[in-house]
């Protein structure tokens, strides 16, 4: 994976359309809904708008709802793919940004009904087609989960 040289800062938030068109993720398993600021090669800010439609309140918990955390961690990855596919340019129609790693995942409190669950990924070292990504999670400026990700990018059949 190299950089593009072409695409500029991105100063205004990208809605849900743009976001579409940069990840396969569809309904129930979209986990972000704009985003918020992005430094295409650093770093992204993603919101998620967390309301009690969400399909995993059903069974996670009935009588008190809390937003697994392995979405947490899946809303993270979404966003350094998104901050991906931003820096090095639009994916071609056979290649995907896949979740590869975790480390030092820490969850500090619970996300619930809603929340605005704001994002922030900083992207590290690319090696080999795989990105090291540090990325955090927030409600009302409280961190919330925080986690070391790793993204590949593979083509596929």
């Amino acid at each position: 994976m190299t950089a593009s040289p072409t695409l500029p800062h991105l100063d205004k938030p990208i809605n849900i359309y743009e976001i579409l068109k940069h990840i396969p993720h569809r309904f129930p398993f979209l986990l972000i809904d704009r985003v918020l600021e992005v430094e295409p090669g650093k770093r992204i800010r993603m919101l998620k708008n967390v309301t009690i439609n969400e399909p995993f309140f059903a069974g996670h918990f009935p009588e008190f709802p809390v937003m697994p955390g392995v979405l947490i961690i899946e809303a993270m990855a979404q966003s350094a793919g998104i901050l991906s596919v931003l820096t090095f340019g639009t994916r071609k129609a056979n290649e995907l940004y896949f979740f590869a790693g975790i480390e030092n995942a820490k969850f500090k409190r619970q996300v619930i009904p809603g929340d605005a669950l704001h994002i922030e990924v900083e992207m590290g070292k690319i090696m080999m087609g795989i990105g090291k990504y540090r990325a955090q999670a927030f409600v009302n400026d409280e961190l919330v989960a925080q986690a070391d990700l790793m993204v590949a990018k593979k083509e596929v059949k």
